[in-house]
């Protein structure tokens, strides 16, 4: 479950960018599993997925054969399984770089959203240095990179609707219904709005807006 500082975090780029606060609160804690940093190698760092298909596809040649033959590379998804902890995943990681950085990077999800390294351009970084540092920078960093995909998607108003099939479908894919995908954001969103009717006021009065947030 998430800390008050995640919580607040959210809210923040909630009322920044007029989002109902329970409902990015659920697509943040059903995303991510409530955890929002590991321990790597001694530095906290947000959850990522290294997608070996996505990795194949910006390879080309004896490359993308080298990529295949050290198990990073396939042309179908799923084909390279991800550790199950998040130092084997950070360590596959750097395997990947070792081949091609940018490639690497592209091929990864990142943080509490799980977002494609892949959209960087289509989200307005400058390039994919820029989404990973966002997403590395703190969990305030991860929520607004979250939150980027979600307003460049146009789904702000599936949330303000609470159409958690729409939005489940557009943001998780047309598999959705299968892990009921739906079902969890609904009751999710239905905890944090109870949640937040009771903590509001409180929770509110610690919110830091110091910093500005990066516009989308």
């Amino acid at each position: 479950m998430f800390n008050k500082d995640t919580i607040n975090a959210v809210l923040t780029i909630a009322f920044e960018y007029q989002l109902d606060p329970a409902a990015l609160l659920a697509v943040a804690e059903i995303e991510s599993g409530g955890k929002t940093a590991y321990l790597v190698n001694g530095k906290f760092e947000p959850a990522i997925r290294f997608e070996g298909h996505y990795f194949d596809r910006r390879l080309t040649g004896s490359i993308r054969e080298r990529a295949r033959t050290e198990g990073l590379a396939h042309p179908s998804a799923g084909k390279i399984r991800n550790p199950a902890n998040q130092t084997a995943r950070w360590a596959l990681l750097e395997r990947a770089i070792k081949i091609n950085r940018k490639a690497a990077l592209e091929s990864t999800s990142w943080g509490l959203g799980q977002v494609m390294g892949a959209h960087w351009q289509w989200l307005g970084f400058k390039n994919i240095d820029a989404l990973v540092v966002l997403a590395r920078s703190s969990v305030s960093g991860q929520i607004m990179l979250m939150t980027r995909f979600i307003l460049q998607s146009g789904l702000q108003q599936s949330l303000h609707k609470q159409d958690w099939a729409h939005f489940a479908k557009s943001y998780n894919g047309p598999a959705y219904a299968k892990n009921q995908y739906d079902l969890k954001l609904e009751a999710a969103w239905i905890g944090w709005k109870i949640r937040l009717a009771h903590e509001m006021p409180r929770l509110e009065t610690s919110i830091s807006v110091d910093k500005p947030i990066p516009a989308i």
